[in-house]
């Protein structure tokens, strides 16, 4: 079996996010007569993200139109999903159906004792209930990992670098002739990092979807059933997309696949979802499957 140190990749990413943070936040505090002024853009980045953390499980269901579902409603999602949590020794979250046929899933919550599993009506109408076991471990898992935590400090320090990037841009045109700082290389840190910061921040999510297939796969201890389900859902988003409206597109990195329109070449670098050919592979080659 392989073994991909996923935790290790999502650490050394933060490592460079970090880094861009200190590089740009460096040059622009050598500039100003009051670094202290940089402050403002970090505890508003802060407090933005910290606030969508708080709230990450109502925003989430919000944007999907989503409702509670009983278990006389769905009675094999509340099986399956209390068989896990079981298994996990973790608490049952909520569940809830969101009314579109575009097939996804996702969970959301700050911690177990506050999590939400959403699945759309699509998704449920389209895998079979061992398909449907293998995308709920890898939900369940998200929230175990406390991955929307995770995403929500890569968020911020992404949105902390476009804020102090803008400022440098602004800083860059107007500086005054004795200013020890180079307003050519302001200007270009402040274009490049803003840039730099998402590239990292998608592949910090790419990371955390591997890690919550191989780690929801262990948890259902059937890696094909979700590597079967993930070739269904790749077929239906494709024919079903959402619409890129912007609530969904905020909580688009949250659903198990990229539920809009898959780019190409280059524009991988922006998705929030690894390509869907590789964590097949992955999950077949944790399953000893051989072709």
């Amino acid at each position: 079996m392989h073994r991909h140190f996923n935790g290790l990749k999502t650490a050394a990413l933060f490592g460079a996010i970090w880094a861009v943070l200190l590089l740009v936040g460096g040059l622009l505090a050598s500039a100003l007569r009051s670094p202290a002024v940089l402050l403002v853009f970090v505890v508003l980045g802060l407090g933005t993200s910290a606030y969508g953390y708080w709230r990450s499980d109502t925003l989430a269901i919000r944007a999907m139109r989503a409702r509670p579902v009983s278990e006389a409603e769905q009675p094999a999602l509340h099986r399956i999903v209390r068989e896990l949590s079981t298994t996990a020794r973790q608490p049952m979250p909520r569940l809830f159906v969101s009314p579109t046929m575009a097939p996804n899933a996702f969970a959301t919550g700050r911690n177990p004792e506050n999590a939400a599993v959403c699945c759309t009506e699509g998704i449920l109408q389209m895998l079979d209930e061992r398909e449907l076991r293998g995308v709920l471990g890898h939900e369940l898992m998200h929230v175990y990992n406390r991955d929307i935590l995770t995403s929500s400090v890569a968020g911020a320090l992404a949105g902390v670098i476009t804020s102090v990037a803008q400022f440098g841009l602004f800083l860059g045109g107007g500086r005054d002739e004795d200013s020890r700082s180079n307003p050519f290389a302001i200007l270009l840190l402040s274009l490049a990092a803003p840039l730099a910061a998402s590239v990292i921040q998608l592949a910090i999510s790419r990371t955390r979807e591997y890690d919550a297939d191989e780690d929801g796969a262990k948890l259902t201890g059937d890696p094909l059933a979700l590597a079967s389900a993930l070739r269904k859902l790749e077929m239906g988003t494709r024919q079903l997309p959402l619409p890129p409206e912007r609530e969904l597109v905020n909580a688009s990195h949250m659903m198990i696949a990229n539920p809009f329109r898959a780019g190409q070449g280059v524009a991988r670098l922006f998705s929030t979802h690894p390509p869907m050919a590789e964590r097949i592979a992955r999950l077949e080659a944790l399953a000893g499957y051989r072709r």
